[in-house]
């Protein structure tokens, strides 16, 4: 495994995605971690999940759910989180993280990660579906915030003041997006920059990175949609090299790519942007 070129601890890794198998296998020296998305892998077949496990036993694997919808008042489904529990054994994964949204209401699958309304209720809600999932994994998430299209109606509390509360009173590490940051503060009329500075920056242990594409808006306005099919924006490296400079902690930097892949040298050369930007961070 490569040492990060960054600093002694920080890593930077790539989300695993059948497209990049072959490249990822030939590249292990190159990358430091890798993210799976443990929703493919809560009905797989055994030989599938063994393999999972032999990759894990050659380079740091983490456990990404999509869909637990834990930032919600409705209660966690228990059989999703057994889901991850056994995965996590089975894998010897070193981590798992999830999302601060919702994704069902009333028996209704959305098939999206919604933003709630940020209210103290919904944050009540995140920090008691935080603590169920804690009990049964048996290791606390990192959660992750989340890029939204529309401002969460009926909201009493900013984005950085939700974030913090719910980080606070679960007792949880943070999986910062700054893509999805990004892209909520250039749809809102925010500074990025600012947005980020606000964080509990001491609570975040990892990051992804990502890009998307600009989209038309019913009101003939634009909006920067998050769509992982696109390089990561030179703005958004600028925000990690941000949070290296005020975040001394440990950083595990994840590039994540959905579709439109292109070559795998040029993945690679994402990786090494974000160890460029880290390193300028922890140097400034």
């Amino acid at each position: 495994m490569a040492a990060s070129a960054a600093g002694a601890a920080d890593r930077v890794g790539l989300g695993w995605r059948g497209e990049l198998a072959a490249g990822i296998v030939a590249n292990l020296a190159h990358i430091d971690v890798l993210e799976v998305i443990a929703d493919d892998y809560y009905g797989a077949t055994r030989a599938s999940v063994a393999a999972l496990r032999s990759l894990a036993r050659q380079i740091p694997v983490s456990l990404h759910g999509v869909g637990m919808g834990l930032a919600s008042s409705i209660p966690a489904e228990p059989r999703r989180l057994h889901a991850m529990a056994r995965l996590m054994r089975e894998v010897q994964a070193e981590s798992w993280s999830e999302h601060l949204s919702f994704v069902r209401a009333g028996g209704v699958e959305i098939g999206h990660l919604a933003a709630p309304p940020r209210t103290p209720c919904s944050a009540a809600g995140a920090i008691a579906n935080i603590g169920l999932a804690t009990r049964i994994v048996g290791s606390a998430p990192l959660m992750e915030n989340i890029a939204t299209l529309i401002a969460p109606p009926a909201s009493t509390l900013d984005e950085a003041e939700w974030l913090a509360r719910i980080a606070d009173g679960a007792q949880v590490p943070l999986l910062l997006d700054l893509h999805n940051l990004y892209a909520n503060a250039c749809n809102f009329g925010q500074d990025a920059e600012q947005s980020l500075l606000r964080l509990p920056l001491a609570r975040v242990a990892a990051v992804h990175l990502s890009g998307g594409h600009w989209i038309a808006a019913p009101d003939g306005s634009r909006r920067l949609l998050d769509d992982h099919l696109h390089d990561v924006p030179s703005a958004v490296f600028d925000l990690l090299s941000v949070l290296a400079r005020h975040a001394p902690q440990p950083l595990t930097v994840i590039v994540e790519r959905d579709g439109n892949y292109p070559s795998f040298g040029h993945v690679l050369g994402q990786l090494e942007l974000a160890r460029a930007a880290l390193r300028a961070g922890r140097n400034a």
